[in-house]
């Protein structure tokens, strides 16, 4: 099975509810670590910063994913806003990395936080994907997350 036969059920059964709190997960195109690169990781984090309809929560850039906590703004669609993200980060990573073509897989996993679970708990398993991984030993050793909470 490729990534993208996978992607295409990713789409099924997806809403968009404004005000919602989606955890949105993301891969790049073949798992490539293009992220291990701070300043490409950077252009992800403008591209978060830039983002229309929604307000970040949480993030963190791994090196070849993405895990963003964030709540979609009024009258906004979640794929047209991930795709924003994904399509502004691309074109500033390539630019800096002078290539062309796909950077991230084709769709997105998203999980709609039911109204008991706890955001802040989501945050911080967010933040913590550096330190499971064993890129860092401590949290603020790692360049490319943010969280409001913290």
């Amino acid at each position: 099975m490729t990534y993208q036969a996978h992607s295409k059920n990713l789409r099924q059964g997806r809403r968009s509810f404004p005000g919602q709190i989606y955890l949105i997960t993301t891969c790049t195109e073949h798992r490539r670590h293009y992220f291990s690169n701070l300043w490409v990781g950077r252009c992800v984090v403008n591209a978060l910063r830039d983002a229309q309809y929604a307000s970040t929560l949480a993030f963190v850039v791994m090196p070849d994913h993405l895990h963003w906590l964030m709540a979609l703004e009024d009258k906004s669609n979640l794929s047209q806003t991930v795709q924003f993200v994904k399509t502004h980060a691309a074109r500033q990573c390539n630019r800096l990395i002078g290539r062309t073509g796909k950077l991230w897989q084709s769709g997105f996993h998203d999980h709609a936080l039911r109204r008991d679970e706890d955001i802040q708990a989501c945050a911080r398993y967010i933040i913590a994907n550096p330190l499971r991984a064993g890129l860092v030993k401590e949290i603020g050793h790692y360049p490319l997350w943010d969280a409001v909470y913290f």
